[in-house]
């Protein structure tokens, strides 16, 4: 029977990183529904599912917006941890703000694996 114990430990720790996981997915949703509420739904206009990032656009958005947007440009395809280290705020604020700015289709996510990765789409 001293066999069992280590399936059953293994099966525990499976099912502890399933729920990890789930929670790290809800916390980051939860995230973005406060950063929106935070920022008003009157700032956030849904675009075009092709609107171009151009300088008009970035200048017309807000501050903390812009500096999440001008960083995907500059780093091309990007995590909210990257990201994060460059802009040198929290992870779980850029990944707020990524997740906004997929909403009103500046950016767009794919997913790979548990990682997703925000870039702007090129035009043609």
């Amino acid at each position: 029977m001293p066999s069992q114990e280590p399936l059953d430990s293994q099966k525990t720790l499976q099912v502890l990183e399933k729920i990890r996981e789930n929670l790290e997915r809800l916390n980051e949703k939860m995230e973005v529904m406060i950063e929106l509420q935070k920022h008003g739904a009157k700032e956030i206009q849904l675009l075009p599912s092709e609107a171009p990032l151009d300088v008009m656009t970035l200048l017309s958005m807000p501050d903390h917006l812009r500096k999440t947007a001008m960083t995907v440009c500059r780093l091309g395809r990007a995590t909210a941890e990257e990201i994060a280290q460059q802009t040198h705020r929290a992870r779980a604020v850029e990944s707020a703000y990524l997740n906004q700015l997929v909403i009103m289709g500046y950016l767009k996510k794919e997913r790979k694996g548990r990682k997703a990765y925000f870039y702007v789409e090129k035009e043609g």
